[in-house]
């Protein structure tokens, strides 16, 4: 019996897809030689801002591109954030059916708060792990347990949801099940590849895995 439910934020519940992408492209413009495109910023979605960062420049001193890209996204944030369809509905029959929820997200807590609050979604949320509460962000599980640990929740009674391959580590490592979410930018295909323990196609999906009754078409 499903009693608590973490999410991932980008990408899963609020989609920013748009927002991350603008950002990255504004940040690396100038920097390398590369010209990066949206399909090379897209398989790595997901990680730590800084690893990306990292990754994409080959530099190791990357301050003042992390400042760059975070003035950019937070001056864009309103423009271009939305929830996913059905999440709002669905997370206030999840809170009134007795589940509770948490958010886990490699992302700082200010966007991650500010993005909950434009989307409506906060009332529902009891707990949020960012990067800035642990030491390693997904796919190292610690931000998994310690969502668990302040909910008091069991593994075995708990899902993680997320879009990304990253998501799908974090929760099995965890030992909680784990749900893809079809609607990633990656592409279902690619998240089966990490053997989700569910893959969902609409939010409301999770209702029934969660034994609430649901509105039928």
């Amino acid at each position: 019996m499903i009693k608590t439910i973490i999410f991932d934020l980008d990408g899963t519940i609020v989609d920013t897809n748009e927002l991350i992408i603008q950002s990255f492209m504004h940040t690396l413009n100038g920097i390398t030689e590369k010209t990066y495109a949206r399909e090379d910023i897209i398989p790595h979605m997901g990680y730590a801002l800084t690893e990306q960062i990292k990754f994409f420049t080959g530099l190791e001193q990357i301050d003042d591109l992390v400042v760059k890209y975070r003035q950019f996204n937070l001056a864009k944030h309103d423009e271009l954030v939305r929830e996913f369809p059905h999440v709002r509905e669905v997370l206030a029959a999840l809170q009134a059916g007795g589940i509770r929820m948490g958010v886990a997200t490699n992302k700082m807590r200010m966007t991650t708060e500010l993005g909950l609050k434009l989307c409506g979604l906060d009332p529902f949320i009891d707990v949020i792990m960012t990067v800035e509460d642990v030491a390693q962000g997904k796919p190292n599980p610690e931000m998994i347990l310690k969502a668990l640990e302040q909910l008091g929740a069991n593994p075995s009674e708990t899902l993680m949801v997320g879009d990304s391959q990253y998501d799908i580590i974090a929760g099995r490592e965890a030992g909680v099940g784990t749900v893809g979410v079809a609607w990633s930018l990656k592409g279902e295909v690619h998240l089966r590849k990490f053997e989700p323990t569910y893959m969902i196609h609409d939010m409301r999906e999770l209702l029934d895995m969660a034994g609430i009754k649901r509105e039928r078409a």
